[in-house]
C-alpha cells in the first residue's frame, strides 16, 4: 500500500536523496547544490518557499512532488508551479505519479488556484506521454528562460 503525506522536517534527508536520484535520471546531477540545511530552510524555515508531498511504500520513500505558489495576472488568481514530480524507477507505472499529481491538483483546487503548471525535459518521452494522458497541454509557443550564478549577480548589480 502506498501512503502519500505532506513532507515534515524529519523527511528532509529522504527528500534530498530523491531529489538527487531525479537529478541523476535527468542527467543533471552536477547541478545539485542542495543540502539538507538549505532544503529544510526552503520548506520549513521562517518563510517557506515551497511545499512537498512524499509517497511511501513499506516505510521507504518512493516518490515526491514539490511545488510553490505562483500568481497569474491574467486570471488574478494564484497558481501552483510543480517543480518536481518523481517516482523511483522500480515503482513507475503503478499509479504513484498520478496519485501525487492528483493530490497537488486537489490542493490547487482547494486553494482557489487558476492553474497548475510544470515543465518537462523534451527528451523525457515517458513523462510527456504520461502528462498527455492526463489531458495536459504543451505550451509550445512559450520559451522558458533562466538566469543563475554570475549572470544573476551581474544583473543584480553585485559584480
Amino acid at each position: 500500500m502506498v501512503a502519500i503525506r505532506p513532507a515534515t522536517p524529519a523527511d528532509v534527508p529522504a527528500l534530498l536523496a530523491l531529489i538527487r536520484e531525479l537529478a541523476v535520471y535527468e542527467r543533471l546531477e552536477d547541478r545539485v547544490d542542495a543540502t539538507e540545511e538549505l532544503l529544510a530552510e526552503g520548506l520549513f524555515g521562517a518563510r517557506p518557499s515551497a511545499e512537498a508531498l512524499l509517497a511511501w511504500h513499506d516505510g521507504e520513500p518512493i516518490g515526491y512532488a514539490l511545488w510553490f505558489t505562483t500568481f497569474s495576472t491574467f486570471l488574478a488568481r494564484p497558481g501552483i508551479w510543480l517543480e518536481d514530480l518523481f517516482v523511483v524507477p522500480a515503482r513507475r507505472r503503478g499509479g504513484v505519479g498520478r496519485a501525487l499529481l492528483a493530490r497537488v491538483a486537489a490542493i490547487a483546487v482547494q486553494r482557489g488556484c487558476g492553474r497548475l503548471e510544470w515543465s518537462a525535459l523534451d527528451w523525457n518521452e515517458p513523462a510527456l506521454a504520461f502528462y498527455r494522458s492526463l489531458g495536459a497541454e504543451t505550451l509550445g509557443e512559450w520559451v522558458q528562460h533562466r538566469i543563475t550564478g554570475e549572470a544573476l549577480e551581474r544583473l543584480a548589480g553585485r559584480s
